[in-house]
């Protein structure tokens, strides 16, 4: 054969064999994981459990009169902005207004093991103002995580539009931070003056980040720079463009919540989801055999991504978010079997085996994609006006049609047409099309 069919096979195998495995070991010491696996999965408040903080507002003296329920409705939207961004959808936030305060009930972390209330608060982040402030020069050799606030402020947390991780041309990742019209001028006068020196970056009293200015700024954009993982780039960034608050929030009270289903409800819907895996996989093979033994190995790259995407983004899994999965590998399967049913046709039409696979994926193509857009705009939808296991459920079914289309067309559709590069694969009968009336089997390419 002279073309490249096979070493797509082999390419698209290759892929699909280092996802699987990623998925299941993970990369990088258990301590500092690279690329987390099923493991590091975060489980829901319905499974684990979690913790339940009230949360009531703090006014400094000289601020009488302000209207609590607005302030507390806009900390409500600023928090629940906070862990969405943190990829906790299974919560739920509260405003008490008769006792003027936030109720709020999050999942624990992953592979926590001892009930720590303020550790798990501190996945919200610091809840008061975020300022930016200029440095002593005698700290300006000090470990930001020691300096202390000096008073003289350069830009407050309503000067900054936005703030989000990126890489930069060496592919180190950086905070790219824009600025309000209010801020661009306070922050050239103040960068042009503070050269090579530090400007702190605070949330209360606790200082975030302190860089060095290099240059003087006199553009709406800045970068933070420094020897940021992922994570850390990410997560200062969530703190500064979800830092302004418009009252300090105080925790008075946290307790613990008991898993409402418990792990045992867990283990048999993962049980029950791998049971259904198997009894689909063996139904795919006996009834389409080679084309039914393809689409299972692309299904195994299905589960395998879409574990890696919650793990490595830390999207909390509820049983509502596990039926997405689920439902999202029976979407698969339903245009596996659209396809093939489509090149049996071809086949017994006289068609040629490679001739068959491109007029069949083609022709399936459409219903394809229309059944999965048409599931990705409901997923959207129930993102956007779902809570907490709802918003989770879309979440995961988004990602999972997404990455089942591309299993069901591209993946299946490469390797298919690289098994059919081999002899073997003439023979009908392995496409679940039954000997003609000749007792002929094969089909010449």
């Amino acid at each position: 054969m002279n073309d490249n069919r096979t070493f797509k096979l082999f390419i698209i195998v290759l892929i699909i064999a280092c996802i699987c495995l990623l998925a299941i070991t993970g990369l990088g010491p258990e301590n500092a994981r690279i690329v987390k696996g099923v493991n590091e999965l975060r489980t829901g408040i319905d499974i684990r459990g979690g913790i339940s903080a009230i949360m009531q507002p703090v006014y400094d003296q000289g601020t009488e009169g302000r209207n609590v329920a607005q302030d507390l409705a806009s900390a409500r939207q600023i928090i629940e902005a906070r862990l969405d961004a943190q990829g906790i959808y299974d919560k739920t936030i509260t405003v008490d207004s008769t006792n003027n305060r936030l109720i709020i009930d999050i999942p624990w972390a992953a592979n926590e093991t001892e009930f720590n209330p303020r550790k798990a608060l501190d996945e919200l982040g610091s809840t008061g103002a975020l300022t930016f402030q200029e440095v002593d020069d005698a700290d300006q050799y000090t470990d930001h995580t020691q300096l202390k606030p000096t008073g003289r402020i350069v830009l407050t947390g309503e000067d900054v539009k936005t703030a989000s991780a990126v890489t930069d041309q060496t592919g180190n990742y950086v905070i790219l931070l824009e600025l309000k019209p209010s801020g661009v001028e306070k922050f050239s006068e103040a960068t042009a003056r503070l050269k090579y020196k530090r400007i702190a970056i605070f949330m209360d009293d606790i200082c975030l980040s302190a860089p060095t200015v290099q240059d003087r700024i006199t553009s709406s954009e800045a970068t933070i720079t420094g020897r940021f993982t992922l994570e850390e780039a990410k997560a200062l960034a969530d703190k500064i463009r979800f830092g302004a608050l418009p009252t300090k929030l105080e925790a008075v009270k946290v307790d613990s919540i008991s898993a409402q289903l418990g792990k045992g409800a867990l283990d048999v819907a993962v049980k029950a989801g791998i049971l259904s895996f198997i009894l689909v996989c063996i139904f795919m093979v006996l009834y389409y055999r080679l084309p039914g033994l393809v689409s299972v190995f692309a299904l195994c790259g299905l589960v395998a991504l879409q574990i890696l995407v919650l793990s490595n983004f830390n999207i909390s899994v509820t049983l509502p978010g596990i039926g997405g999965i689920i439902l999202s590998i029976g979407m698969s399967v339903d245009g596996n079997v659209i396809i093939f049913e489509r090149i049996k046709e071809e086949l017994k039409s006289g068609k040629t085996l490679r001739a068959s696979i491109d007029s069949g994926f083609k022709r399936a193509y459409v219903a394809i994609l229309d059944s999965n857009v048409t599931t990705i705009i409901t997923a959207i939808i129930l993102y956007i006006l779902g809570s907490g296991p709802v918003r989770g459920f879309g979440v995961t079914l988004f990602f999972g049609t997404l990455f089942s289309f591309f299993s069901a067309v591209t993946a299946s559709k490469m390797m298919l047409q690289g098994v059919s590069a081999f002899g073997f694969a003439k023979n009908k009968w392995l496409f679940g099309v039954k000997k003609d009336k000749g007792g002929k089997t094969s089909e010449a390419l």
